[in-house]
């Protein structure tokens, strides 16, 4: 691995930065002790890329073994005048692109995305995620896994997938199937965005912290005195506030008693019965969605409840495959679901089937097939 020179403002540690391959989008610094990560693609709400990703693991990587390095901090740069953003997810309109060109690449973006989201996980040092802003999909991968989850009153965590055609990967199986009750099947299959308040109430956040202290914190970061993991900590802790009231807590009866339905026919026939609003409300975002990705990722968050996270992510693996290859190219609904809201964005997708109703259940289960034997799953060496 080549290193760039030194870049820590502590002479005593010999923190070194690799050599990244992104072109600006990924920032590293290095102060004392600490290693300071900025996805620096502001226009795009940050969404990864595949460089950006491959920056990310190769960064993590070094400071892993790096003694210098005892903490671990990821943050998102702003836009101008804008609001926030941590990490919007993935790049959609590449998975598009790749798909439709049977491009290579898109296998390797989700094998070596779903390799870093168990690196951020298993990571021996403090990690801290500002999760300031959006925080969706793939933004979620990379943050879940962080021992310090920061949010703020602008933060807005999601799992949209449902919404192109997807499921909640990146792991989403194994932390959305962790949240209380069944509050992670409501976010899996609505993708509602949830603010500071429900994201701690639900194992998604760990400390709220005013926004306005963020700049604080950042210079602290940059170049304050950090000799030490605990400095590191306490430089966010020390400025932690009371979060915002829960908005979706007070629905956690109705969410439970709807969402714990053992199949999705009877989970919609369960809000439609239920003339109450937040039940109708439900049932009509619910109906915008995929039918076949909804019963697919119900089957998922039901798996991965048992799952470990390294099995979790191979299983994802196996069915992110099949979303691009069980009915390749314009016949994909992940195809179809991102060309209606970003490419040609008529946000009117064509869904096959139509409805819940039609969905087959023998359709749903091919999803956890696994296309590779044991010993040649591209994910096979998580553990």
């Amino acid at each position: 691995m080549v290193l760039t020179e030194l870049f820590s403002k502590d002479l005593e540690i010999c923190a070194v930065i690799p050599s990244l391959q992104s072109e600006g989008l990924i920032r590293a610094e290095v102060n004392g002790c600490l290693g300071l990560i900025t996805l620096n693609r502001p226009q795009a709400l940050n969404a990864l890329s595949l460089p950006m990703i491959r920056d990310l693991t190769t960064l993590l990587t070094a400071w892993a073994a790096e003694p210098g390095i005892q903490a671990v901090a990821l943050m998102g740069a702003g836009r101008d005048g804008k609001p926030a953003a941590f990490c919007a997810g993935g790049d959609i309109r590449f998975f598009h692109q790749a798909a439709l060109a049977d491009d290579a690449s898109l296998g390797d973006f989700f094998t070596e995305e779903y390799a870093l989201n168990h690196l951020i996980h298993q990571f021996p040092k403090p990690c801290i995620a500002l999760m300031d802003g959006v925080v969706m999909g793939g933004g979620m991968g990379i943050s879940q896994g962080a021992k310090l989850r920061v949010v703020t009153e602008h933060s807005r965590l999601a799992m949209p997938e449902t919404n192109i055609g997807l499921f909640p990967d990146v792991g989403g199986g194994y932390f959305l199937s962790r949240c209380p009750g069944y509050s992670g099947e409501w976010m899996a299959l609505t993708g509602q965005a949830i603010g500071a308040g429900d994201a701690i109430e639900l194992g998604l956040g760990d400390v709220f912290v005013k926004s306005s202290e963020l700049p604080a914190i950042i210079e602290a970061f940059r170049n304050g005195h950090q000799d030490s993991a605990e400095h590191v900590v306490a430089t966010v802790m020390e400025r932690a506030d009371l979060a915002p009231v829960a908005e979706h807590w007070e629905s956690r009866n109705q969410i439970n008693r709807h969402f714990k339905a053992a199949s999705l026919p009877a989970l919609i026939a369960s809000l439609a019965a239920d003339p109450d609003p937040w039940a109708q409300s439900t049932l009509a975002v619910l109906n915008k969605r995929s039918p076949l990705m909804m019963a697919v990722t119900l089957e998922q968050i039901r798996r991965a409840r048992s799952m470990s996270l390294a099995d979790d992510l191979r299983m994802e693996r196996d069915m992110v495959h099949h979303c691009f290859h069980l009915r390749p190219g314009l016949a994909s609904e992940t195809v179809e679901g991102i060309r209606a809201l970003a490419v040609d964005k008529d946000h009117t997708p064509r869904w096959n089937p139509a409805s819940v109703a039609e969905v087959d259940a023998q359709d749903v289960l091919k999803f956890f097939h696994s296309p590779w034997r044991a010993d040649q799953h591209p994910l096979r060496g998580l553990a």
